[in-house]
């Protein structure tokens, strides 16, 4: 299982994350906002602006200070990593 670092020594497994977006748009917005209602809101951005959201296989809502690209980045290192290690 590998995990993807996503800001301030906080980490999700790379597996389970479905989606990485920018928290800027109505909807997700929206999503975020119900997540809260309904406690599935994760919230890793210690303080700072949201960046990033992240929405993992079990409906889970993470929000996190460090940019979409930034992660997005560090997700696709991890496939290369895993690919390396097949061979």
């Amino acid at each position: 299982m590998k995990f993807i670092n996503i800001g301030f020594g906080n980490m999700v497994a790379a597996e389970r994350i479905v989606t990485i977006v920018s928290p800027d748009s109505a909807p997700v917005k929206r999503l975020i906002q119900d997540a809260k209602d309904g406690g599935r809101v994760i919230d890793v951005s210690c303080g700072r602006r949201t960046r990033s959201v992240i929405i993992t296989d079990s409906e889970h809502v993470i929000l996190s200070a460090i940019q979409s690209e930034t992660i997005a980045n560090r997700v696709d290192n991890t496939d290369m990593d895993e690919e390396d290690t097949e061979e």
